[in-house]
């Protein structure tokens, strides 16, 4: 058998980031960045007011604390103003959230502090000099450097690249996945289920999954157990995939189209790897263009594990990524947990944070390949080392977290 590790390397040895593209900004939403993002001007660009309100001297309302200062009102100042305007010594100017500071004012007092007059303003309150002004540059310089390569960009990293000018950005594109299913057993969820058969589950958990990553995830559907039916899903899938995955027949079954098929082209290799659940796997590129494909075991909590620890990686790379962003956590095992000689084990369990900061696993109870409800219950995997049979409750034991729980933040992470 090969060593987990022997083999994910050589599949992120195979795997390239996806060449960058040019999108306009909503295009880009999910997709990691590929270039330094610096501001071509100050934000904000200029002085402004932070609260409707009132453009004062602070040195004019100093003792309004003790009784009301009263200003007259020389004119009002929207936001949107391009205008030139100043106040002269003892005067104010009515102002607008976001509109530029005049010259000759240098606090905002807040309409809330006053009598909200309109020719003449009742002062109610001091302020100090700078409250409630947005200084030039007090949130970017121009020149700087506001976003670098690998951000995966959400709405708060487009509204900046918006805000400093931006309408279009240099990105990795999200990689697009197809995943197939294959077995003459399986039935669409929802349909009749004969003797026999079982619902597809793979292909959902594997596509929501590709999508979890950061991907354009596309689901084929269910393809039998039939070698030209599985080459053409295959073939057609080739057209619109950056990567294939499928799930079901790699095994030595007499059944095993997908392993049939696929062996004859040279380029996928089918392993034995060190690893509980999810042994049999199978991984290659296909094509002229060289499209990476995953061959994962059809046990549905086999070819969830096979995902995270070997197509994770390989997409994150893809997407210009570090391909193992954070390392696994440590914490206290709450129950024994065996494990296979020679393999090293990915137990399904629950990690939560205990009081003093310190972390807990809860083994889930079923570890069968084929228990989706306790794969569902878990957040995380046990990560138990190939010499390693038997772990027992208290050990302290490496984590790996699928999910962040309250109160849990990974090592190593960027």
């Amino acid at each position: 058998m090969k060593p987990v590790d022997a083999y994910l390397a050589e599949i992120l040895g195979t795997v390239r980031p996806l060449d960058a593209l040019e999108l306009a900004l909503l295009e880009a939403r999910g997709c990691p960045l590929a270039e330094h993002v610096a501001a071509p001007e100050a934000l904000p660009a200029f002085d402004n007011s932070a609260m409707d309100g009132y453009a004062v001297r602070a040195a004019d309302i100093v003792d309004a604390d003790d009784r009301p200062v009263t200003l007259p009102v020389v004119g009002d100042i929207p936001a949107g103003e391009v205008g030139v305007f100043a106040i002269p010594k003892a005067m104010s100017a009515r102002i607008m959230t976001g509109a530029p500071l005049p010259a000759g004012a240098d606090t905002v007092v807040p309409v809330e502090w006053t009598d909200g007059g309109v020719a003449r303003v009742e002062v109610r309150r001091s302020a100090s000099r700078g409250q409630f002004v947005r200084r030039r540059g007090e949130d970017v310089d121009a020149g700087d450097v506001v976003l670098r390569p690998g951000v995966r960009l959400g709405a708060a990293q487009i509204g900046l690249l918006a805000a400093i000018g931006r309408r279009t950005v240099t990105v990795r594109p999200r990689p697009r996945v197809a995943v197939i299913s294959t077995g003459n057993e399986l039935v669409e969820p929802g349909t009749q289920i004969a003797p026999g058969q079982i619902a597809d589950s793979n292909s959902y958990t594997l596509t929501a999954a590709a999508a979890e990553a950061g991907c354009a995830a596309y689901r084929h559907g269910i393809v039998p157990d039939d070698p030209q039916a599985v080459m053409s899903a295959i073939e057609d899938q080739l057209l619109r995939s950056d990567m294939i995955i499928t799930s079901g027949g790699v095994s030595m079954g007499a059944y095993d189209a997908v392993k049939e098929v696929l062996s004859q082209l040279g380029t996928v290799r089918f392993e034995r790897v060190a690893m509980q659940p999810g042994m049999p796997q199978g991984f290659g590129v296909i094509g002229d263009d060289e499209t990476p494909i995953f061959t994962l075991p059809g046990n549905p909590v086999s070819a969830f594990v096979s995902f995270q620890v070997f197509a994770v990686p390989a997409l994150r790379k893809m997407q210009g990524l570090d391909p193992m962003p954070r390392a696994p956590v440590r914490a206290a095992l709450t129950a024994p947990l065996r494990s296979p000689e020679g393999k090293r084990s990915y137990g399904r369990a629950r990690v939560e944070p205990r009081e003093g900061g310190e972390l807990a696993v809860t083994p889930v109870q079923g570890q069968g390949s084929h228990q989706l409800a306790h794969l569902a219950w878990a957040n995380a995997f046990v990560i138990v080392p190939e010499q390693v049979t038997e772990l027992g409750a208290g050990e302290t034991v490496e984590v790996m977290v699928l999910e962040e729980p309250q109160g849990v933040v990974s090592t190593g992470g960027r």
